[in-house]
């Protein structure tokens, strides 16, 4: 009788079983993980969902209560801000005379007041939404300039204005350069005052 048992439970057969048993058990077990890791991204969308219904709510009563968009956003008084609640986003708004010099991708000083405070209001306020940096220009063809054209030179200044938020603690992840030239007028390139209302960099939060 032992002989038989033995013959039994170390026959081949029963090798396969277990094997079979322990690759389900596995399967099972990546799985589960897989759903486990499934419900909590779900969670955490919900969370950030709800997170940004509130703060564009919050945002809607102050402008209701005849709060500027500006100080209602926290940005503050002085700065060019406006907020579109259907998309979601709020746009800082700097002409191009505050940070840079006529033709030039460089900031015109080392350390940026006014992108300063806009990182601090970024980390405090928004941490974690998505930002873009949109650089724009007029029609003002490229002259004497190492630049091919305002699509370069637009794409190159808001790049400069990233790497100088991600250097301020904004994470790499959450912002993007984008370079606009000038297919974005925001008013007729017929004068100078217009044109110089074209040439600025746009930094929109994505609240949602």
């Amino acid at each position: 009788m032992l002989i038989c048992l033995s013959a039994i439970i170390f026959s081949p057969g029963c090798t396969n079983w277990k094997k079979k048993y322990e690759a389900l058990n596995v399967e099972h077990q990546n799985t589960a993980g897989l759903l486990e890791r499934e419900r909590a991204e779900k969670g955490q969308i919900a969370e950030q969902y709800s997170q940004s219904q509130q703060t564009i709510e919050e945002l809607q009563k102050k402008i209701a209560a005849r709060q500027s968009v500006a100080k209602a956003s926290g940005f503050g008084e002085g700065y060019d801000v406006s907020f579109d609640a259907a998309a979601g986003t709020l746009t800082v708004t700097l002409p191009e005379m505050i940070l840079f010099d006529s033709g030039k991708a460089n900031l015109k000083k080392a350390h940026s007041a006014e992108l300063d405070h806009i990182k601090s209001v970024l980390q405090s306020k928004y941490s974690g939404s998505p930002i873009d940096v949109i650089g724009n220009t007029d029609t003002d063809p490229i002259r004497k300039s190492k630049w091919q054209d305002n699509w370069e030179l637009s794409a190159q200044r808001a790049l400069t204005v990233v790497r100088y938020l991600i250097e301020g603690g904004i994470p790499k992840n959450k912002i993007r350069a984008i370079g606009c030239g000038e297919s974005r007028p925001v008013a007729a390139n017929e004068s100078a005052g217009s044109k110089a209302k074209n040439r600025r960099v746009e930094i929109v939060v994505h609240i949602k």
